[in-house]
């Protein structure tokens, strides 16, 4: 793919998968899915590095929106001990549940808690004092995880998160299969917004040779098209930016009409290093 090309011969900047870190006071943070490459994302953010001990750590909790590879495999490079708690809707839990790697996470260190749709959690800190956050989860469309889509799929299988100091809202939504009227509305009330561009197109991997599946098959709205996330939320915040890009997408790559579009419609295109704080307009 000429993304891919063009980052291993450094004409661009690589770029790790779907997580973001969250604060309220810029100590403490929680984690918003726990990517594979979790452990170069904290290697290369200093305000996640340890400040106390050798193996003490900054990171609090993380939360995950689905029981997907991209958003569960990071959890492992968090088993050193340390407190944290794991917040995430049942059928993500249950799946956790049913592989034992994962109980490499001690559940006396590491508590899991089941996140409802639609009702706000308070985000306590390790100590159990109030972080400052309050997350609201809520249902996005969506489907099981590619290693599960043999069993039965499960209400609630994907979730979008709704982080609040009170003052300021953001929304994440790394994985979606359809933009409700749900969606647009929460959308127009956040502060900011980092939302789903796996595709630009919803045939996309079929038209590169890279698969036989469409966007909509994998869970994951277009970009582009009626349907679309630049159609489809163009009533969006200051801070709009979109996430979890296939390498196919060529959004990535400045200079193309599909990244000029997006532009043009008032997102960013998420890259590693970015760092926003709600009520600035940067």
């Amino acid at each position: 793919m000429p993304a891919c090309r063009d980052a291993f011969t450094g004409r661009l900047p690589t770029r790790s998968q779907a997580s973001i870190a969250v604060s309220a006071d810029g100590l403490n943070w929680f984690i918003l899915n726990a990517s594979p490459d979790l452990r170069q994302q904290i290697i290369a953010t200093p305000a996640l590095h340890p400040r106390e001990a050798p193996r003490s750590t900054p990171i609090q909790g993380v939360i995950l929106t689905c029981g997907e590879i991209d958003a569960v495999v990071g959890l492992l490079t968090l088993r050193e001990r340390q407190r944290f708690s794991l917040h995430a809707a049942r059928p993500t839990l249950d799946r956790l549940a049913e592989n034992p790697i994962f109980g490499a996470l001690d559940p006396e260190l590491v508590p899991r808690s089941i996140l409802l749709p639609d009702e706000p959690v308070t985000l306590d800190l390790t100590s159990g004092k109030p972080s400052g956050l309050t997350l609201l989860p809520f249902v996005v469309p969506g489907k099981a995880p590619l290693y599960a889509e043999a069993q039965p799929s499960e209400a609630g299988e994907t979730i979008g998160l709704a982080i609040s100091d009170g003052t300021h809202t953001l929304l994440f939504i790394p994985g979606c299969a359809d933009i409700t009227p749900d969606i647009r509305a929460r959308v127009a009330r956040a502060d900011a917004v980092f939302f789903d561009a796996t595709l630009w197109r919803d045939d996309e991997m079929i038209r590169a040779g890279l698969g036989a599946k469409t966007g909509a098959r994998m869970g994951h709205v277009s970009v582009s098209g009626e349907s679309g996330v630049l159609e489809c939320l163009s009533d969006h915040p200051d801070i709009a930016v979109l996430m979890h890009i296939n390498n196919s997408n060529p959004i990535l790559i400045p200079g193309t009409q599909e990244r000029a579009a997006a532009e043009a419609a008032g997102w960013r295109v998420g890259e590693d290093g970015q760092h926003y704080r709600l009520g600035d307009r940067a």
